[in-house]
């Protein structure tokens, strides 16, 4: 089989503090993305000073001071990185953390557990808009 290596994979950071969940993100995300992974305010801002995004998937919880929605409304209201689409992925499944998630600037909202297929159309639809 060959692989046309001019065509590049969106970027995609995955901002998550499960290590599991990284894992699993990361082996089911690589075929469709070129995926970058960061488990706090601090990594997060790293990647972002390194790398263009194309994508965030974004957990709520985090290591550091700072949350998931924190970073998004930052990110949303920082010139240059405001069009970037953020996806929340996450456990907090309550009516307000979704609200609050929209508040902040999130384009989509899912809860964990999600079906993969939902998961890879979410991602690769928010690139097509």
């Amino acid at each position: 089989m060959e692989y046309d290596l001019d065509i590049k994979k969106p970027k995609i950071l995955i901002t998550e503090d499960d290590f599991e969940n990284q894992r699993f993100l990361k082996l089911f995300l690589k075929k469709n993305f070129d995926v970058y992974m960061c488990d706090s305010d601090q990594t997060f801002y790293e990647n972002l000073k390194n790398t263009k995004f194309d994508v965030i998937l974004m957990d709520i919880s985090l290591r550091g001071k700072k949350n998931g929605l924190q970073l998004t409304k930052e990110l949303k209201e920082t010139p240059g990185y405001e069009d970037i689409p953020v996806v929340c992925l996450t456990a907090h499944a309550f009516k307000k953390d979704r609200d609050s998630a929209f508040d902040a600037g999130v384009n989509v909202f899912l809860t964990k557990p999600v079906e993969n297929h939902i998961l890879m159309e979410t991602l690769l639809g928010v690139l097509k808009k």
